[in-house]
């Protein structure tokens, strides 16, 4: 009797401390804690399960790295290794991380779109947050015949297709899906109703886009930007040149850099020198934010034909219905340009 009982309890010891094994293995939380911020695991599209173990054990992010191998490998997780960021908590056990890479259930990640002037910046902002093909990428933006089949636009105009602002995407995003993303949010924005007041301008989206992009680099001020747009479209509606200078500094690559431009640069040999052309040109210079977008489809109802920045910097505008009211705006700001010896 003393032996079945020393018998039973050796056994349940033995299940006992056997089950504690499994659990300690399969259950107990094995991700380090990182106090500052949350941990993640990125794996690389094409990656094996080696890179992955690599990548755990070399940015620490396991307390016993060999624990997860096995139980990595009882549930065949080599086989099934997925890309993306994914997202380490520090309650995770070897068995519910192992399903997480398993099942592929990574964070989104909030992807910020900033204003781009020229298309070859694009591809590298975006590789600096994802894992995006860069060269991909170049290679779709620049295919005249795919864009205008995905897309109804051209390489002159596919800049209109980006409105800058937040996106949530997958790391992993390939080319192609990152801009059926921008593409999406896109037809998001434009609405019945602002196709209507497009129509009402007699623009097409493209067109809006295109004109938005000036008023974004007129100005930054919320309050100034219908009231240029109003200087541009009556510009437009009269058949004048529209006469904007950020057009003349974007073929000469000095949108940014330059602060005054002199009377050489009406001289540019280019379909965006709208002192030369008339009408807008052929694609925008920037794009355009949403606020510069609604601008010009809300515009200020005046007669305004002319604007000059501000001798005191603000960022504001001075507005002239007239040429020499104009010329005085224009007088004190330029006398301020030349007190501070800005000469380009």
């Amino acid at each position: 009797m003393r032996l079945a009982l020393i018998g039973g309890l050796s056994l349940l010891l033995f299940l006992i401390a056997g089950g504690y094994a499994a659990w300690r293995v399969f259950y107990r939380p094995n991700v380090a804690a990182f106090p500052e911020a949350p941990a993640y695991l990125y794996i690389r599209t094409g990656t094996g399960f080696a890179a992955v173990q690599d990548s755990l054990t070399k940015h620490q992010l396991l307390q016993e790295p060999a624990t997860f191998a096995w139980v990595a490998k009882q549930q065949n997780y080599p086989a099934q290794v997925k890309a993306g960021r994914y997202r380490l908590e520090p309650n995770l056990g070897n068995l519910d991380l192992v399903r997480m890479l398993a099942a592929g259930l990574q964070d989104t990640i909030q992807f910020e779109l900033k204003p781009f002037h020229y298309l070859d910046r694009l591809p590298r902002q975006v590789s600096r947050q994802l894992e995006t093909d860069s060269f991909k990428l170049e290679l779709l933006l620049g295919d005249n015949t795919g864009l205008r089949r995905r897309y109804q636009l051209d390489t002159c105009t596919i800049r209109t297709l980006f409105i800058p602002g937040k996106y949530q995407l997958l790391w992993n995003t390939d080319a192609a899906t990152f801009l059926d993303t921008i593409a999406a949010n896109h037809r998001r924005f434009w609405t019945a109703a602002r196709r209507a007041q497009a129509d009402s301008l007699k623009l097409t989206p493209v067109q809006v886009s295109v004109l938005a992009s000036i008023v974004q680099r007129e100005t930054a001020q919320l309050t100034d930007k219908p009231l240029i747009a109003a200087v541009y479209l009556n510009r437009l509606r009269n058949g004048q040149p529209l006469q904007a200078d950020p057009t003349l500094l974007w073929p000469l690559h000095g949108l940014g850099t330059r602060k005054r431009v002199l009377n050489v640069d009406k001289k540019v040999d280019s379909p965006y020198n709208t002192y030369r052309h008339k009408g807008l040109p052929p694609g925008p210079i920037t794009t355009p934010l949403p606020s510069s977008l609604n601008a010009v489809l809300r515009p200020a109802h005046n007669k305004n034909l002319f604007f000059c920045a501000r001798p005191d910097g603000s960022g504001f505008s001075d507005f002239a219905e007239t040429y020499a009211e104009h010329k005085l705006n224009a007088r004190r700001y330029h006398r301020r340009l030349d007190s501070l010896g800005i000469k380009r």
